[in-house]
């Protein structure tokens, strides 16, 4: 059965502003949501790593949190802690870069919360019953929170072939165990060259797996490991690092089984805006923000996350191809632009996997509002 996936286009004007566009999306996309008063509410977005620019403008959720407010909610804007070391690998810098970033919560009515915690532990365990996930590792707040709107930057991804809602709630809902369950099943990856012998990485492992070895050097022992991801905020050498040899299938595979998890912790829909905006060729992790590879196209919204992302893959494959980008030269409309500049990742992107655990369905009415 197709899903309803309402469409702003983006265009405007003085008698139906931006604004105005926005609330009637909402409207439409967010009938039957159930929101009670007081609901506390999870606005799931990406604040963008430092230096990238190609996140969600801020000033475009405002009438996201007017609107949820007007329904009784209590809106709080949240994101989890990277795996790897960066910006936002714990809270408080986490924080920083959201507030940089423009997410201050006086202009936009809406508090920033990390969903793990000060250091990325702060989790609750999801019992589901996937192929791969029998415990999901979920953001404690995420998971605790009445109700969910997932708010994504359309873009590609260097692992997944692109991001959108079922990446931004699978693994950016997760805590760092999550993630890391998610990325990997080996451990991490150690460089003993670059082991300064602090033992930071051995005073956070709680499963004994890094200690001590000869020389002030750190020893790993993978069968010990449990995958919780402490280690690599705690080695500031990079000693300690992802191992990112995995099979693509099973990583998009368990992350929709961990998109799953976080929505069956909802007892209510959750709504999903894709805003198909700045579509840049990787994620808003990397650090800086390449030329996008098709004209700005709209915003998308549904209470199916699946629905909502084969819409913005289908829209951004129309769509006319821009130059200079990441893009070969001579692809033309209707080629898949996400893995033209990813062809190392299946053709579905893991969607026909999504729609096959019941998250939603690739048939989709596609409805401007």
């Amino acid at each position: 059965m197709a899903s309803n996936v309402y469409f702003w286009n983006l265009r405007a004007g003085l008698k139906n502003n931006n604004e105005a566009r926005m609330r009637k999306l909402l409207a439409a996309a967010g009938k039957g949501l159930g929101l009670a008063a007081g609901d506390l509410t999870a606005l799931k977005v990406h604040f963008g790593e430092q230096g990238v620019t190609g996140f969600v403008r801020p000033l475009l959720l405002k009438p996201v949190v007017t609107w949820l407010k007007e329904q009784g909610a209590k809106p709080f804007f949240t994101d989890a802690s990277t795996l790897y070391v960066g910006q936002r690998g714990e809270a408080v810098s986490h924080s920083l870069v959201a507030a940089e970033h423009g997410f201050d919560p006086l202009l936009l009515g809406a508090p920033v919360l990390i969903a793990d915690g000060l250091k990325g532990a702060s989790q609750e365990m999801v019992r589901i019953r996937g192929k791969h996930v029998k415990k999901a590792f979920i953001a404690a707040d995420i998971a605790a929170a009445d109700a969910l709107v997932s708010i994504n930057h359309v873009k590609g991804h260097e692992m997944a072939g692109y991001g959108g809602a079922l990446k931004n709630i699978g693994m950016g809902s997760a805590s760092k165990q999550g993630k890391m369950h998610q990325h990997i099943t080996t451990g991490p990856r150690l460089d003993v060259e670059k082991c300064v012998g602090c033992g930071a990485c051995a005073a956070v492992c709680a499963s004994k797996a890094l200690t001590m070895g000869p020389k002030r050097k750190i020893r790993l022992n993978l069968e010990k490991c449990v995958g919780c991801g402490m280690c690599f905020s705690a080695c500031k050498t990079s000693a300690l690092g992802i191992n990112w040899q995995t099979d693509i299938q099973a990583f998009l595979e368990r992350m929709m089984e961990y998109a799953k998890a976080v929505i069956a912790t909802k007892p209510k829909p959750c709504l999903h805006l894709n805003f198909v905006l700045n579509v840049c060729p990787d994620c808003d992790c990397i650090g800086f923000t390449d030329a996008p590879l098709c004209p700005d196209i709209g915003v998308l919204a549904s209470q199916d996350p699946v629905a909502c992302d084969q819409a913005s893959v289908d829209l951004v494959n129309a769509a006319v191809p821009l130059w200079p980008s990441r893009l070969p030269k001579g692809i033309k409309p209707g080629a898949n632009k996400f893995l033209a500049v990813h062809p190392h990742v299946p053709q579905d992107m893991g969607l026909a996997y999504a729609e096959k655990i019941g998250l939603g369905s690739r048939k989709y009415k596609l409805i401007e509002v």
